[in-house]
């Protein structure tokens, strides 16, 4: 398969002969096959392909040159110190509950780099439940996510937010873990109930560690029927951006996320997968790598932050997260 051609892998499934692209979530009502991007901030990509099979990530003709160039962060350890506090003042009046805070590494890289080597690295050095890989003319990501942000059966939806992170094997998680994910499991769970039969919305998992490459998660499931009729524009419109990764109230979060963070998240905290009818598989765009044609490489890494967090620890916890991957691509950070 030619190195430049639009294609879309998730867990096995392979999509190519791409079709069309979209920005309106309503293509997506229209049946067929469709990768997915969106941006954290609620801009669609909807990606067509022609053909679907079962099979492996296509091999690449040469493999991933790790990177020597420098990560710049988008927000420095001090910057990233001021922004939990300002988190928790914020707390303190009432405004919010809990914020994801992000920053993002980039470094520079030729526009003509493709990704899928790196994605084959990925594969092999950090698989990840929900591993993804989609390339587009204008936007490439490999992603290693661990996150389920919505699995569609017909008319039932199940979401997996991950809140808490500790370091590989340890399953010990502390109060203040515990607390954060219950808060994003009723923010969820009031998200999926605003599009689910009255009494289906219910949560068959709670507060679950899950080892992941270099790290245990804590995980919990919110499950629910859909009430007949939905498009997908208003699945979207109630559960984007993903709980998770904005925080609660999630309309409060993602005003101090605008105010806080200097750049947009794009592709990073989206959702990313595929739609087929009623069905879909769609990850937290999280632990990605992606490039949009503008000369640089990104990577997003964050931490939800309550009034319980200590600010040095939460940077750590960015450190933590991105250190793995980061150290598959290459490069030294700033």
């Amino acid at each position: 398969m030619t190195e430049d051609l639009p294609l879309f892998w998730m867990n096995g499934r392979l999509a190519y002969d791409l079709m069309e692209i979209s920005s309106d979530p309503a293509v997506l009502d229209t049946g067929g096959f469709w990768a997915v991007s969106t941006t954290f901030e609620g801009e669609w990509t909807c990606a067509r392909f022609g053909s679907v099979i079962d099979a492996p990530l296509p091999n690449s003709e040469g493999e991933w040159q790790k990177l020597s160039s420098k990560w710049e962060s988008s927000i420095d350890r001090d910057g990233y110190l001021n922004y939990v506090l300002e988190i928790q003042r914020h707390i303190a009046e009432g405004w919010v509950y809990q914020v994801n805070a992000c920053r993002q590494l980039q470094t520079a890289i030729a526009d003509d780099t493709d990704l899928l080597p790196l994605m084959q690295e990925i594969l092999r050095s950090n698989p990840a439940p929900f591993a993804s890989y989609l390339r587009l003319p204008d936007l490439e990501i490999a992603s290693a996510s661990p996150e389920l942000f919505l699995a569609r059966k017909g008319l039932t939806i199940t979401s997996g937010p991950i809140k808490g992170t500790n370091v590989a094997g340890d399953i010990n998680f502390g109060d203040k873990d515990k607390a954060e994910n219950i808060m994003i499991v009723d923010l969820i769970r009031n998200d999926v109930g605003k599009i689910s039969e009255p009494g289906s919305v219910h949560v068959p998992r709670l507060l679950a560690p899950e080892l992941h490459p270099g790290l245990t998660h804590l995980v919990s499931d919110i499950q629910g029927t859909l009430r007949k009729g939905l498009s997908w524009s208003d699945i979207g419109a109630a559960l984007l951006p993903p709980g998770s990764v904005s925080g609660a109230p999630k309309s409060s979060a993602v005003k101090v996320i605008q105010a806080n963070e200097d750049q947009p998240r794009g592709p990073y905290c989206g959702g990313l997968g595929w739609v087929e009818g009623d069905q879909a598989n769609l990850a937290v765009a999280i632990r990605t790598f992606w490039k949009t044609g503008d000369g640089l490489l990104r990577f997003g890494t964050g931490a939800g932050i309550t009034w319980g967090s200590d600010a040095a620890k939460e940077w750590d916890e960015t450190v933590l997260k991105a250190a793995r991957l980061i150290s598959i691509a290459g490069g030294v950070i700033a």
